[in-house]
């Protein structure tokens, strides 16, 4: 269970504790008041960070796992430093605390590359939209199967409705275009807010520029909603049963350092 910790989390925390969740991650902010306590109920516990620094505070805090997001990731993005600087540097500063990297892995050749920079595994996202089991809407499905690795763009703010002040990679849409074209112009006087430009059954009515992901629910202008991606979409080619892609990625992975070992 991921808990985003911009926002209050004690009683969700609380809930994945009484249901023996056995690993909860933390993002976006301090983890030293909940750490503990999900660690003495025995629960795994990561922290995702962007920087050696705030890693180092991470372990202080008593995590188990550091995850090391560069800034390829899709979604919300912590830093601003690329995967390959990022984990070793990470890697270095927490060692021998675990490392996974994040952000533009997508295939055997991330993973692999991942684990010669000192990771121990990797966390990976955009790739597994194209699973079957994640129920995203079919149009943004099909926006990730065809993008290009130039696509996504970093946003600083845009798609801020709901979770203000949190950067993110999406997928470039007309929303973005717009906005570019108005000059790219502060929260509170980018064009159309306020503008319901979809609907769904579990979150109700969708305003532009809402952080939202697009849900299979979803009606309306899909579009132009926050079409989260990260760098390595452009390897997010078929869609697969999720164990399907993890038994490939680690086959690809074991194949390539094999080779690279002999």
């Amino acid at each position: 269970m991921n808990l985003v910790l911009d926002f209050p989390q004690e009683e969700r925390l609380d809930v994945c504790l009484e249901e023996h969740v056995p690993i909860i991650s933390f993002f976006w902010g301090d983890p030293s008041a909940l750490a503990p306590r999900a660690k003495a109920r025995g629960a795994i516990v990561l922290h995702t960070v962007g920087s050696a620094a705030e890693a180092k505070r991470a372990v202080h805090a008593g995590v188990d796992i550091v995850v090391a997001q560069g800034w390829e990731a899709g979604g919300h993005v912590r830093g601003t430093v690329a995967t390959l600087p990022l984990v070793p540097a990470v890697v270095d500063a927490v060692a021998p605390v675990p490392v996974v990297a994040a952000g533009g892995i997508a295939d055997g050749r991330g993973l692999a590359a991942a684990l010669a920079l000192g990771a121990a595994g990797a966390w990976i996202g955009t790739r597994f939209l194209a699973s079957e089991e994640a129920t995203i809407h079919p149009r943004y499905r099909e926006r990730l199967l065809a993008a290009r690795e130039t696509d996504t763009v970093y946003l600083k703010d845009l798609f801020d409705v709901r979770w203000p002040n949190a950067p993110h990679r999406a997928l470039r849409n007309h929303t973005v275009e717009a906005w570019e074209a108005a000059g790219c112009p502060t929260s509170g006087k980018c064009p159309g807010e306020g503008e319901v430009i979809a609907r769904s059954r579990s979150a109700g009515d969708v305003v532009r520029y809402q952080s939202y992901t697009p849900g299979a629910d979803a009606e309306g202008d899909i579009d132009a909603l926050s079409l989260w991606a990260g760098q390595g979409v452009s390897l997010v080619s078929k869609v697969q049963p999720a164990g399907d892609i993890v038994r490939e990625i680690a086959e690809d992975a074991r194949a390539i350092l094999e080779r690279l070992g002999q």
